[in-house]
């Protein structure tokens, strides 16, 4: 099997390039090949696997969860060897950082798929989410904030451009100033909260806890001076928002094309979120962008959100449909003499 380290920085066109994304409740792969614009999708594979589930009553990671996350799994390897990838790199995020058995859960992954899984650290994990998204942010405004609401965590990053690029109107580089990882997440939360994660009474006590863990990171980004000049900009790479968008869009099924990149105002969030909490579980999980394995998670999810859009009111977000993924299927194709994210400069 293919791995980053084994093959190295950057490649041509005929490489084939992949990237899996192990997380708390999500597995995921694209395989891509390099094009002049980027890349292109060839293949792509996800599956609720809830990894994290029990992790944190018990510390580590359940005989049940690890086994629907190899399934998953040794459908991605089967795809990875059918297209030939000659560049692979497969990283696990919050719910492995975690886990006290992480490292034998990594053995027996290799053991039984062939995949070399990799734990990586919480600034490498955002440094590769804000590779991947980055496209999304509009240069003429010269702050950001980028926040994925994950099964196990929550991650808020704040990019600055240089005033004077910013006043000028172009692209430049942007400087990563700060970012906070909550051990806040949609599964952890639904976990610990149960029932009451659906009721009026229960998301307002998720808000509340989520703004209080929020307050040192508002503090220390004081962006309030900002956001009244209307030089805040908010994107959103996490599966509560891009199923909020399809449940607005009144979407048939989840059409990845009509989501990414959409903007959405916040009261319409707020909408859609009355909206959902006024349903009983089996009306969510029929409907087409939630589905049975996310009904029980979406309203931790929108409680999250809730509690950024109150401690930063951007009045609109927009929405990736992208992120780790495409910044590790990026940082491969890249060479290696390239700068990276960390240290501040995105393009």
């Amino acid at each position: 099997m293919p791995s980053a380290a084994s093959a190295g920085r950057g490649g041509g066109f005929r490489d084939v390039y992949a990237a899996i994304d192990l997380g708390t409740n999500n597995c995921r792969l694209l395989i891509a090949r390099p094009s002049p614009e980027g890349f292109r999708v060839i293949d792509a594979f996800s599956r609720i696997i809830r990894l994290g589930e029990g992790l944190v009553g018990s510390g580590a990671l359940s005989e049940p969860a690890m086994a629907r996350a190899l399934e998953a799994l040794r459908t991605c390897a089967g795809k990875v060897r059918r297209r030939r990838v000659t560049r692979l790199r497969a990283v696990a995020t919050e719910a492995c950082r975690r886990a006290g058995n992480r490292r034998a859960f990594q053995e027996r992954v290799e053991r039984e798929t062939g995949l070399q899984l990799e734990v990586i650290d919480i600034e490498q994990e955002v440094e590769l989410a804000l590779l991947g998204c980055a496209p999304l942010l509009a240069p003429e405004l010269p702050e950001a904030l980028i926040f994925d609401i994950g099964g196990g965590s929550t991650q808020l990053a704040w990019l600055s451009a240089s005033g004077s690029e910013a006043a000028r109107g172009r692209s430049g580089g942007r400087e990563l100033r700060a970012l906070a990882s909550l051990p806040i997440g949609v599964v952890t939360l639904a976990e610990r909260y149960g029932r009451a994660v659906t009721e009026v009474a229960g998301f307002d006590a998720i808000v509340a806890e989520v703004m209080e863990a929020l307050a040192p990171f508002r503090r220390q980004i004081a962006l309030d001076a900002a956001l009244a000049a209307g030089q805040v900009q908010m994107l959103g790479t996490s599966g509560t928002v891009t199923t909020l968008v399809g449940v607005h869009l009144g979407l048939a099924r989840y059409d990845r094309a009509q989501v990414d990149g959409t903007f959405i105002a916040v009261d319409t969030v707020r909408s859609v979120t009355r909206q959902l909490l006024a349903l009983p579980l089996a009306e969510r999980a029929a409907h087409p962008c939630i589905g049975e394995d996310r009904a029980d998670l979406v309203i931790a999810g929108c409680a999250v959100l809730e509690a950024i859009c109150r401690c930063w009111p951007v009045g609109r977000l927009r929405v990736a449909d992208r992120g780790l993924r495409e910044g590790i299927l990026l940082s491969l194709m890249r060479p290696a003499s390239e700068p990276r994210v960390r240290g501040l400069v995105l393009p």
